[in-house]
Order: structure tokens, then C-alpha cells, then sequence
């Protein structure tokens, strides 16, 4: 049981380093194509990594904050952003952006999955903590966007990626309810968040606009 527990926070760790360097390096993108200079990229970048469990936090009134916690995870970020400064040309940003979408996509399912469980951590209502997932996996990309005056993609390119994190929320919440171990719940949650998006991605569904 112990060896199963370790490997489900293992499993945790490399996931959630993965999706932070995504969210992270399409901030930089981001902030690369609005013409930034170095100070505005790394806060898009910070925006895009931590923002949503940043909110999470503040909503749980959960102190300190999560990356406040986990210093070299700022470490990192600072990092990454130098390095793409230093190497990434425009001509890379295509190729990089195809590139990040499948860590995004895990990313999303271990974000969403871990603002669940502090969520229900904390004796929050069912559907409180399926929105504190939704919120910690989407609102980083949100912040960004809105940051670079930007509609957020989330919103506005009609590929299903918030309705994934409520999907695998409830997943996770069942399995929760059910009695199941928390290690389950998270490769659960993970699994279908993430296999919803990358299916989303691969199929290319979009969601309907609403034609006025």
C-alpha cells in the first residue's frame, strides 16, 4: 500500500512540474508575441503557471500560497523564461505552441485534480470543489490572455477544455464519495480531464457559438 502511495505522489510531482512548465512557456509565448520586454514575459509567465492556484488558494483561504510553499517552482519558472528569451526565435513559435499541447492537456487534469481535493480538503460542497478544480486548471490561461488584451482562448476558440476539467471534477468527487483512495481519484481525474482534451484536440471538436 505504501509502495502505491509513493508511486500516486510521484505520479503527482512529474505531472504537476509538466503542466507548470506548459502553462509557463505559453505564457512566454504569449507575452513574446505581444512584443514584451523581459519583465512582462516573466509575469505572463507566472500569470499563466500559478494564477489559477493562486485564486484557488485565495478563495480556500488557504495561506501561504502554493508556489510561496514551493520555492523552486519560482526557481523554475524564472528559468524557463530566461532560456526562451535566449533561444526561441519566431520562427519556433509554431512548432512550440503544437508541441505543448499534450503536456497542457495533463497539466489541466493534475490542476484540476488537486484544487478538487484541497477543495474537499477543506469540507467544501461537491460542486464548490468541481469549480475550485475547474478554477485552478483554466484561470492561469484566462489571466494571461486577459493580461496580453486578449479574449481568453478558453472562452473564445470553442475547443472544449474547461468542460474536460468539469467532467473529470465530478469524477474525481464520485470516486471521493465512493470511499476510493486518493491516489485513484487523482489518476482518474487526471485520465478523463486529460483524455477528454487530448480527444478534443485530436478529433478537433469545438463547443457551438452562440449565433445571435
Amino acid at each position: 500500500m505504501n509502495n502505491i502511495q509513493s508511486w500516486g505522489e510521484t505520479l503527482r510531482l512529474l505531472v504537476e512540474l509538466a503542466g507548470t512548465a506548459a502553462f509557463a512557456l505559453s505564457g512566454v509565448l504569449e507575452g513574446a508575441r505581444k512584443r514584451l520586454d523581459a519583465v512582462g514575459v516573466c509575469v505572463v509567465g507566472f500569470l499563466a503557471a500559478f494564477g489559477g492556484g493562486t485564486l484557488r488558494d485565495l478563495l480556500l483561504d488557504q495561506r501561504p500560497f502554493f508556489w510561496v510553499r514551493h520555492v523552486d517552482l519560482l526557481w523554475g519558472l524564472l528559468a524557463l523564461c530566461v532560456l526562451a528569451m535566449l533561444f526561441l526565435r519566431h520562427r519556433h513559435f509554431e512548432l512550440t505552441e503544437r508541441g505543448i499541447q499534450w503536456p497542457d492537456a495533463l497539466g489541466l487534469g493534475l490542476f484540476t485534480a488537486t484544487g478538487v481535493d484541497q477543495a474537499l480538503g477543506s469540507q467544501m460542497p461537491a460542486l464548490v470543489a468541481v469549480l475550485m478544480g475547474l478554477i485552478t486548471g483554466v484561470f492561469g490561461g484566462v489571466l494571461r490572455d486577459i493580461v496580453c488584451n486578449e479574449i481568453p482562448s478558453a472562452f473564445n476558440d470553442h475547443r472544449p477544455y474547461a468542460v474536460c476539467a468539469f467532467a473529470g471534477g465530478w469524477a474525481y468527487v464520485g470516486l471521493w464519495q465512493a470511499g476510493a483512495p486518493d491516489w485513484l481519484a487523482l489518476v482518474v481525474c487526471v485520465g478523463i480531464t486529460a483524455g477528454l482534451r487530448a480527444l478534443a484536440l485530436w478529433r478537433n471538436w469545438e463547443l457551438p457559438a452562440w449565433r445571435v
